[in-house]
C-alpha cells in the first residue's frame, strides 16, 4: 500500500495562507509563551509551519525504516513534491521566503533520506541472503559426508607390545654346526682283479693237455 506523503501538510498549509488567506502575516506573533528566565517567546506563524515540517521528516524516517517499507511509488510522490516545492519557490512572489525555503529543504531531506534507507535495507537483504545460502550448503556438506565411529583406543595393541609377543612365541634358532666325520679308507674288495691300484690283468690260464 503506498504512503501517504506526510511533508505534503505543512506545504498545503502554507499555499492555503497565500492563496485563500492574503490578509495573514506568517511573521505577526499569534502568542507569546513566558518562559523561566522571564523572556517572552513569540511564537509566529511560520514558526509553527517550520516545527511541524520537522516533526513529520521524522514520522516520515520512521516510517521508511521499517521493513517492507517507502515502495518506489513512495519515493516518486516524495520527488514530485519537492519538485512542485521548488518551482513555487523560484517562480512566485509570495513563496520567496526564508519560511517556504526551509520547508522546500525539509522536503529534499525526505526524498533522499527515502533513498539511503531503501539501499540500506537492499544491502543487509542481500547480505543476509548469502550468509543464509552459506549456511545451508554448510548443512547440506555435513549431512552429506558420511560419519565414522573411531574404534576405541583401548582395544588397539601398539605395534611395540605386538613385535614383543611375535618375538616371544618364535624363540630365534640356536647357530650350531653338525659335526663332520672325517671319510675313512676306501674298503677293499675280495677279488684280488679288482684291487684298486692293479691295472694289470690277471695271466690266463695254461690250457690242457
Amino acid at each position: 500500500m503506498v504512503g501517504f506523503p506526510l511533508l505534503l501538510i505543512p506545504l498545503a498549509i502554507y499555499n492555503i495562507i497565500v492563496f485563500l488567506m492574503p490578509g495573514v502575516s506568517l511573521a505577526e506573533p499569534l502568542v507569546k509563551l513566558p518562559l523561566m528566565s522571564g523572556a517572552e517567546w513569540p511564537v509566529t506563524l511560520s514558526d509553527i509551519l517550520l516545527a511541524l515540517g520537522i516533526v513529520v521528516l521524522l514520522l516520515e524516517v520512521i516510517k521508511g525504516a521499517r521493513p517492507g517499507a517507502k515502495y518506489l511509488t513512495d519515493h516518486l510522490l516524495s520527488l514530485i513534491i519537492f519538485g512542485g516545492a521548488v518551482a513555487e519557490f523560484l517562480l512566485w512572489p509570495r513563496f520567496g521566503s526564508s519560511t517556504y525555503f526551509l520547508l522546500v529543504l525539509l522536503a529534499l531531506a525526505d526524498f533522499l533520506s527515502g533513498l539511503a534507507l531503501r539501499a540500506r535495507r537492499g544491502t543487509q537483504m542481500v547480505a543476509a541472503d548469502a550468509v543464509s545460502r552459506r549456511g545451508t550448503r554448510k548443512a547440506d556438506a555435513a549431512l552429506a559426508e558420511p560419519q565414522f565411529d573411531p574404534a576405541p583406543s583401548s582395544s588397539v595393541p601398539p605395534a611395540a607390545s605386538v613385535a614383543e609377543s611375535v618375538l616371544l612365541d618364535h624363540p630365534q634358532p640356536n647357530n650350531v654346526q653338525p659335526e663332520v666325520t672325517p671319510a675313512g679308507p676306501p674298503p677293499e674288495l675280495v677279488s684280488p682283479g679288482l684291487q684298486p691300484g692293479n691295472s694289470s690283468p690277471p695271466p690266463p690260464e695254461a690250457p690242457a693237455h
